[in-house]
């Protein structure tokens, strides 16, 4: 097909590349990017919140080698929401959606001495280069190696695939490029105390809860293919509710699809959750909810990424994709992996006549892991689950 033209052609070039500059060594930290005042540094961050959230490492490590530089964030509104408060960054310009040339021109007027790419796409880097930043680094991927200055190559598969690696990883390969000090692999993200007043508000009963309090993801922004299906998170609601006196709240994004899961799982359950379809918070104020709770339990997407930067107790569900590819090594956190033949497979649509790989995770193996967490946190079951 011609999309596989394109991606042999573009890997042949990649690897024409990598002969060219494999005796160079970097000229990053030795001649362009020293930590002084002069520098003006751009970072476009990625675009999918988890993508931006896992880049919180790579960040906090640039800030620290870069420490007397002015370092501006360039991300999506909702990016730039999630992260606030941050003192990774001097300042923040939210992308538009106004396009490539408007883009460069925009930033062509901060005069930017550097930009650090972890956006991986075509555009970002064309845009940088229409810009005219002199200094341009980033991922030689899908074609966009001759628009970069500095150039990094992610691992590939003898295949020519991507190598599944945590993106967490990935991402600390460029802070590193730049002299960094990446031992710290960390996730961070913090909560505006005025987000956490105006939650009392809205949802009262999670600061009067008698015992722990339990968020259910079921949605996912990437597709309904990472979805465990809603009866089922019904079925552990209701186990939690009567079992540890639960106080279970459905966090689900503000679109008519995620409202109707919601839906469905408050009519299916016997204790009626809390549900964030009919009590909508912004991204601030989930933040100051996930961070009240004792347990996260979710689907594969972008709350997962939040919870695990407020250092909360996660079970996270797996089915479709390759877990290797956002793993942050966080402790705390708990993979139940639905095995399927035909998983990992990456689709965001299920092609298969059933959800196999999500139906393989059964009710009782997410209440027995919910069951350990709970119970070494000091949760009393009323019963047994």
């Amino acid at each position: 097909t011609l999309c596989a033209g394109l991606n042999k052609w573009l890997y042949r070039r990649e690897r024409r590349d990598r002969r060219e500059v494999s005796n160079q060594s970097s000229i990053i930290n030795k001649e362009h990017m020293t930590s002084n005042a002069d520098n003006n540094i751009l970072v476009w961050l990625p675009s999918p919140m988890g993508d931006a959230i896992l880049c919180t490492p790579a960040l906090r490590a640039i800030r620290r080698r870069f420490s007397s530089s002015k370092i501006t964030f360039f991300a999506s509104s909702v990016v730039h929401q999630v992260f606030l408060p941050c003192g990774f960054a001097d300042a923040w310009i939210e992308r538009s959606k106004d396009g490539v040339f408007a883009a460069a021109r925009m930033l062509k007027g901060h005069n930017f001495t550097h930009v650090i790419m972890f956006k991986n796409s075509f555009g970002s880097a064309l845009t940088c280069r229409l810009a005219g930043i002199p200094v341009r680094i980033g991922y030689a991927r899908d074609g966009r190696g001759i628009l970069l200055t500095e150039k990094m190559y992610p691992p590939r598969l003898p295949s020519g695939e991507y190598e599944p690696i945590s993106i967490v990883d990935y991402y600390l390969a460029v802070a590193a490029k730049l002299g960094a000090d990446i031992q710290d692999k960390s996730i961070e993200l913090s909560v505006e105390p005025t987000d956490t007043e105006k939650l009392k508000t809205k949802l009262p009963a999670v600061f009067s809860a008698k015992g722990p309090v339990v968020i259910l993801v079921p949605g996912a922004a990437a597709g309904p293919s990472k979805r465990w299906p809603a009866e089922r998170f019904a079925q552990t609601a209701d186990r939690l509710a009567e079992q540890y006196n639960a106080t279970v709240v459905l966090s689900v994004a503000p679109n008519a699809d995620e409202k109707h899961i919601a839906e469905h799982i408050v009519e299916a359950a016997k204790h009626k959750p809390i549900n964030l379809g009919d009590t909508p918070v912004g991204l601030g104020e989930l933040k100051a909810l996930i961070a009240l709770a004792d347990l996260v339990i979710c689907n594969d997407t972008g709350p997962r990424h939040i919870a695990i930067g407020l250092k909360r107790k996660v079970i996270t569900l797996v089915g479709p994709n390759d877990p290797a590819w956002t793993d942050p090594g966080y402790a705390d956190e708990v993979f139940i992996k639905g095995n399927a033949p035909c998983a990992p497979c990456d689709k965001p649509v299920c092609r298969e006549t059933s959800h196999f790989c999500m139906e393989a995770i059964t009710v009782e193996m997410v209440c027995n892991a919910s069951a350990k967490v709970l119970d070494a946190d000091g949760f009393g079951k009323r019963g047994g689950l």
